[in-house]
């Protein structure tokens, strides 16, 4: 199963805003954001039937990011990424993730690996 979200890079996203550099391009810590985003995207719009389905009380926590940042691009940009979801199995859900610009250069391409949890189980080892 795939998933598309669409997105327009703002000031907010460049590296000099946000410390990860000192040039106004979209910076990799908001590239990552918008992918392990699309793929909670994707789990939110699982059919309710489907493997992986989030019933209430669950939620996925993003374990492993792998990411290659191949191409920068200004603030307006659009962007488009795609994930998509290759494995499901117990409570892992593996997902590979790629950023295109709007003329379809590959701006960045991930492995991800997500995990279900209980949200308040899971908040309440933190808290204890």
């Amino acid at each position: 199963m795939k998933h598309t979200f669409v997105y327009t890079v703002s000031e907010q996203d460049t590296a000099a805003r946000m410390g990860s550099g000192l040039l106004p391009v979209y910076a990799t810590p908001a590239v990552v954001a918008l992918m392990e985003n699309t793929a909670c995207r994707l789990i939110a719009a699982l059919p309710a039937d489907a493997d992986g389905a989030l019933r209430e009380g669950e939620t996925t926590v993003g374990t492993r990011i792998a990411v290659d940042h191949v191409r920068a691009c200004l603030p307006s940009s659009e962007v488009t990424c795609v994930a998509e979801l290759v494995k499901y199995e117990g409570r892992q859900y593996d997902f590979l993730i790629e950023v295109t610009d709007s003329c379809g250069n590959l701006l960045a391409k991930a492995e991800h690996t997500r995990f279900l949890v209980l949200a308040d189980r899971f908040m309440a080892k933190l808290n204890g």
